[in-house]
């Protein structure tokens, strides 16, 4: 069932058109990331949904019931944003039961909600503390709890680790997820960070230029990226050109730039013609040697570069002048700038654009 629907949207601020015929379809229940980079439109969007901002163009649907002359304060929709909006003078319980007080529920009704959200977002003893004798952490949770304790019928999430470090935005996206999956509201998540829309949606729309670029779940997202943009905004890839120079059942071989030959399965291309093609870093793999195999290239190359990042090793190789990037598991002895290595790379893992 859908919750939510976006039909024809469209936003234009001066001469710049933020969102461009913009048409999504939300499922009730669902934990769906808004994503793309700075400026294609996320969070316009979501300020349509939310009421802050009115579509010129188009319809806003909850429950195939259209919003878009119902104002922010009658939408029953829970918001948590960047900076927390936090009233620095109340209580965190202050601050949570304030959405309830503004609907005129009851006090002894007041408390047990208030209670309950607090309990959620683990944060059981903290209801009597002001925001700053609070981390940034428990003021999100406080946060988050004051958006479902209204029991709305939407959230919405406008960046809300963004300004948390490292590890506790890891930590808070296992809680959002928790959070949701507990609770079974529908969310429409913004976000730039491609690791937070992939561990913690079950369906992510990649945004550009105001525009629905692809959607789907995370797994067809970056396993199966419709253009260059899709393939580019997940991860590292190797970019290449070179040209057919034979045909082969189900695939070719391209001699790239600078002269290694390399076997490409599922592309249609024809002989002779020059191609462009991408290749996921994590997909290669650097080795001393590898055993021939007719579903994988293996090319000869000289390790210029190596970075460590913990769980995975970076390596620069340089195949006959053409610089190539590998990410791989840093287990095992590491190879060093300067050493003779094999890339090898399987034949099915190109992408073509």
């Amino acid at each position: 069932m859908t919750n939510i629907e976006l039909r024809h949207v469209r936003k234009q601020f001066g001469t710049v058109v933020a969102v461009e015929d913009f048409s999504l379809a939300v499922r009730a229940g669902e934990f769906l990331s808004l994503l793309g980079p700075s400026g294609c439109g996320k969070t316009t969007t979501l300020r349509m949904v939310a009421g802050l901002e009115h579509p010129d163009r188009g319809d806003i649907l909850v429950k195939d019931r259209r919003i878009n002359d119902i104002p922010v304060h009658r939408r029953n929709f829970g918001m948590v944003f960047q900076d927390h909006a936090l009233f620095p003078h109340r209580t965190a319980f202050e601050n949570i039961a304030f959405g309830l007080k503004y609907r005129g529920v009851e006090r002894p009704d007041i408390e047990r909600r208030v209670r309950r959200a607090l309990d959620i977002v683990r944060l059981p003893n903290v209801g009597d503390r002001l925001p700053r004798e609070l981390s940034g952490g428990q003021q999100q949770r406080v946060a988050l709890a004051r958006a479902i304790v209204i029991e709305p019928d939407l959230l919405l999430f406008d960046e809300p680790l963004s300004a948390l470090d490292a590890n506790l935005r890891e930590e808070m996206r296992v809680e959002l997820k928790r959070i949701h999956h507990t609770l079974g509201i529908t969310a429409v998540y913004v976000t730039h960070d491609q690791a937070e829309a992939l561990s913690m949606s079950d369906r992510v729309v990649l945004m550009r230029d105001g525009r629905i670029e692809q959607q789907g779940t995370p797994e067809e997202l970056y396993r199966r990226p419709a253009s260059e943009f899709s393939a580019r905004f997940f991860g590292q890839v190797n970019d290449v050109t070179g040209v057919v120079v034979a045909i082969a059942d189900g695939g070719c071989q391209v001699r790239l730039d600078g002269g290694p030959q390399v076997r490409v399965a599922g592309i249609a291309a024809e002989l002779g013609k020059p191609v462009r093609l991408c290749l996921r870093c994590e997909r290669a793999s650097v080795g001393l040697s590898f055993s021939d195999d007719p579903d994988f290239s293996a090319i000869a190359g000289t390790i210029t570069t190596c970075d460590y990042l913990g769980v995975l090793t970076r390596y620069v190789v340089d195949l006959a002048g053409l610089p190539f990037v590998v990410l791989q598991s840093a287990t095992g002895t590491p190879m060093r700038p300067g050493d003779r290595v094999m890339v090898r790379i399987p034949a099915g893992a190109w992408m073509r654009f």
